[in-house]
């Protein structure tokens, strides 16, 4: 069973596991969506497809009877989860109970495989080597790094045999947003791309042993290492819009995530789901870019960059004297 199967990563996992179709009977759980249906569509006549809302137990029963592994990847993710705390912790949290109570009851022998974010962690600009063992801080404001820690314990305190992965910054696919002037630009961002962590839960499934009641780092690795400022200033030239050149305060200095994953290597050891490199992802990127659509953005690098400036909250936050929110992005030796 897959649940968040039309997401990023629960696509890459869907597609790898219908590579395997003939090894696996698969159940996919998602809320009915235009994106969801397209994203299935290929695959409708093979797979045991469920459509839900995972917080409702009605809906969700139906995909949980005989299953021996389940990857629960559905969530609600960032910005929605921190703009929408309550719709976050009824899908994050009461879904994951719903899931794990259903599965309990009609699967009880399945080997729970739980997604869950380098977020619980919290800001590690500081100390930006993360280990398993290190205490779980999140950010003040990060509602979906507390979801996380909800759903771990529930998943930890279930009846069930399980493993939970903490995953990293995940790249492809990746849209600019708002929360890209929330990571401050001295941030050390280890990436994972979306076809690595699917190859890491599909393994999973046959690793039970090595996997059972433990918690693990899934990122990259040491070639899919850099700094954040770095990351953005190279992503800026693929894409034609020139230099990273945004106004003081633009980017949040503190109350973010992210870092390197000093025990990384543990469940690569287990999996060897570690094929992709940083500089895979780059090439990729830059592949979706045509010359032609790279030169008109280029012209229009300037007014692209100012509207990306407008959807900054640090910078509107320091612009408009919010003292509450500067406190929260900005250091205070840095305002005076």
């Amino acid at each position: 069973m897959l649940t968040g199967a039309s997401g990023t990563v629960g696509y890459e996992v869907l597609k790898q596991l219908y590579d395997l179709k003939e090894a696996y009977d698969i159940t996919v759980f998602d809320i009915k969506s235009g994106k969801a249906i397209k994203k299935f569509k290929p695959y409708k006549d093979e797979i045991n497809i469920v459509y839900g809302d995972i917080s409702k137990e009605t809906d969700l029963i139906k995909a949980c009877y005989n299953k021996d592994a389940v990857i629960h990847l559905a969530a609600i993710i960032p910005p929605l989860a921190d703009e929408k705390p309550a719709l976050s912790h009824q899908v994050n949290v009461v879904g994951t109970e719903n899931l794990i109570r259903l599965i309990e009851q009609h699967s009880p022998n399945a080997f729970f495989l739980y997604s869950s974010s380098i977020s619980v962690y919290g800001d590690r600009l500081n100390t930006p080597m993360i280990s398993v063992s290190d205490s779980l801080n999140p950010s003040a404001g990060d509602e979906y790094a507390k979801t996380k820690i909800m759903a771990e314990e529930i998943v930890q305190n279930s009846k069930l045999d399980w493993s939970i992965f903490r995953l990293t910054a995940i790249m492809g696919g990746h849209k600019m947003s708002k929360l890209m002037f929330h990571q401050p630009l001295k941030t050390s961002l280890e990436i994972a791309s979306p076809a690595d962590t699917a190859r890491a839960f599909i393994h999973a499934i046959n690793k039970q042993a090595e996997l059972s009641k433990r918690i693990f780092n899934l990122g990259g690795g040491e070639h899919c290492r850099i700094i954040y400022d770095d990351f953005l200033s190279h992503s800026f030239k693929i894409y034609g819009l020139g230099k990273l050149n945004f106004p003081k305060k633009t980017f949040a200095e503190k109350n973010f995530h992210c870092g390197y994953y000093e025990d990384g290597h543990v469940l690569d050891n287990i999996l060897n789901f570690r094929k992709d490199t940083l500089s895979d992802y780059f090439e990729k990127e830059e592949s979706k870019i045509s010359a032609f659509l790279k030169s008109i953005i280029s012209l229009f690098s300037n007014p692209i960059k100012k509207y990306l400036q407008r959807q900054s909250e640090p910078l509107a936050a320091y612009v408009n004297r919010d003292t509450e929110m500067i406190q929260h992005y900005f250091r205070n030796d840095t305002l005076k």
